[in-house]
């Protein structure tokens, strides 16, 4: 792990950078840009152009394309619609290519993220050509790029970025998570416990209630399937009379009446056994007739029997409408449908069961409660002995870049306080505060109290660059986080930067020279007025070109031959 940062004024050149980054990003009616591609390469590259030219439009389109919230007022004016399209190298990136075959997404070592916003409509996200979930869209691209804004170092000041911070430059985020694995399981327990230890002071009353309750259900005795037959009985009983009159009608017409088709069926039997003799193949014919004549006397022999069963019961219908009321006032009172009432004498017996278990549970649970707040102590002890080990690190490395961006004599440091009374929280035994003094003889302060923005975002800086090297994410982006440094402070900002695109991808929004001169590659932003409107274009510059964008940067918008000449000196002295 790397414990200090390091100016190396001679530096010459990328090499051995790995693969995996931003290649490309495209953007599409996004703004004032009508349409623009620019391919990104490794180490740093700085982004310029004049206020408005459009680099901040390259910032929120590549957060855009990470899954950063939107608005419809972003799509380019007379447009329906823009697209923002970014190309990454994942193919050495292990745990980026897992989580992207997991969810199905994987594509041979290459990630497409595309956004498309609908002025009229929802946007929609894209991983590799697949539409995605917003929230996935986001989970990968916080593993792709980390954007470093321009106002950065105002989350510096809370103290739950600071212990985040320190957990990444650490490298122990592992063991972070399981103090919080371990904080919710002891958490869980005490709440359970806590609400035992509630219970048990109303255990005597509540108690007597649910013992009346399960009495007063279990002498119901009701099943789901009596309430079933209940209700089938009550039916059948309620419509005796239309069952016993239609019942006859149909009796009479198969069996007992004139003419009936019983009648009928036995004459076309008697026929067929005379026509067999004339010709044998309706002997087939013959048998299904017959089985019928048999049916028919086997079904009016049932409905014979089944009228007789319909002997009207006054008793049976009172009993079974008693057993019903009874049924249903008991459900009104407890505020259930009729069905639910044997679940809900369930749901009683077992918290009856619980209470009765009480004075054990409490005593198990306890235990329990003890073990997990010591496996907690255990985990904790362990994360903060990483800790004390890293601010040591950190508060040298930090301190060390601050001597170089204009702060000399000024120091920084990292700070563990345990919690009053033996408080823990999920993320960890101890608060974590960045406290520095700008200058010689002043006494160390928090963040918060630091009077100078200028100091602040360069000591911000400082903390980004060291952090940084420690992370996974391989591609930086620094939204002009140079804002309020200059002269050779700035040069040693820009040497800062290049240095941290030996191991990353860093592009860099800026508006010093002294920053841009550092680049690896140098991309321009411009604007142009015509009649349909104002148009955003990009060109990545040659070294004559890069010479005279540092010109500008350094003499404005009329370059003379000393400001050419600065500037290619500049550029030399970065090279050599």
């Amino acid at each position: 792990m790397t414990t200090s940062v390091c100016y190396v004024p001679n530096w010459v050149g990328v090499s051995n950078l790995p693969a995996d980054m931003l290649l490309h990003l495209q953007i599409k009616d996004l703004a004032i840009v009508a349409s623009i591609s620019m391919d990104l390469s490794s180490g740093m590259s700085a982004l310029t152009g004049e206020t408005g030219a459009g680099k901040s439009i390259f910032v929120d389109a590549l957060g855009l394309a990470l899954g950063d919230r939107t608005n419809n007022g972003m799509i380019r004016n007379g447009k329906a619609r823009a697209e923002v399209t970014a190309l990454f190298d994942t193919s050495k990136l292990p745990e980026v290519e897992a989580w992207l075959h997991q969810h199905e997404l994987d594509d041979d070592g290459g990630c497409i993220l595309r956004r498309v916003l609908v002025r009229d409509g929802r946007s929609r996200s894209f991983i590799n050509g697949r539409p995605t979930s917003i929230q996935l869209l986001q989970e990968l691209g916080q593993q792709l790029v980390d954007i470093h804004g321009q106002h950065a170092h105002q989350s510096l000041l809370r103290s739950t970025v600071q212990r985040q911070l320190l957990d990444a430059y650490g490298s122990f985020r592992p063991q972070a998570d399981r103090v919080s694995k371990c904080y919710r399981e002891y958490q869980a327990h005490y709440t359970h416990l806590n609400d035992l230890t509630q219970s048990e002071k109303d255990h005597n009353s509540r108690l007597d209630l649910l013992q009346f309750q399960a009495n007063e259900l279990s002498q119901l005795n009701l099943t789901l399937e009596e309430l079933a037959n209940l209700d089938r009985e009550l039916h059948r009983l309620s419509n005796l009379e239309q069952l016993q009159t239609s019942c006859g009608t149909i009796l009479n017409e198969l069996y007992e009446g004139d003419n009936t088709v019983l009648t009928c069926l036995s004459r076309a039997c008697a026929k067929l056994d005379q026509l067999q003799i004339l010709d044998p193949t309706l002997n087939e014919q013959h048998g299904y007739i017959e089985n019928a004549l048999i049916q028919i006397q086997e079904g009016a022999s049932g409905l014979r029997d089944y009228m007789l069963s319909l002997e009207a019961n006054p008793d049976t219908l009172i009993e079974v409408e008693n057993r019903l009321t009874a049924i249903h006032d008991l459900a009104r009172k407890y505020r259930i449908r009729a069905d639910e009432l044997p679940a809900r004498l369930d749901e009683i017996n077992q918290e009856l069961s619980a209470l009765e278990r009480a004075d054990g549970e409490l005593e198990a649970l306890q235990q329990q409660l003890e073990a997990c707040h010591q496996q907690y102590v255990n985990e904790a002890k362990k994360l903060t002995k990483k800790r004390v080990q890293a601010a040591k690190e950190l508060t040298k490395t930090v301190s060390e870049a601050m001597q170089k961006l204009g702060m000399e004599g000024g120091c920084f440091s990292v700070i563990l306080s345990p919690f009053d009374d033996g408080e823990i929280s999920s993320s960890g035994a101890e608060k974590i505060e960045f406290l520095v003094s700008a200058n010689p003889g002043q006494p160390e302060q928090p963040l918060s109290r630091v009077a100078s923005g200028g100091e602040l975002s360069r000591i911000s800086l400082a903390i980004q660059v060291a952090t940084a090297k420690c992370a996974a994410i391989p591609t930086l982006v620094f939204d002009e986080v140079d804002v309020g440094i200059g002269g050779g402070v700035a040069e040693i900002v820009g040497q800062l930067l290049r240095q941290l695109g030996q191991s990353k991808q860093v592009l860099c929004v800026t508006h010093l020279a002294q920053v841009a001169a550092q680049a690896s590659q140098h991309i321009k932003f411009s604007k142009s007025a015509s009649e349909s409107g104002t148009e955003g274009e990009v060109v990545s510059l040659n070294r004559q070109q890069k010479t005279e964008e540092i010109a500008r940067m350094l003499g404005g918008l009329e370059i003379t031959q000393q400001t050419l000449a600065h500037a290619g000196e500049m550029l030399e002295k970065v090279v050599n």
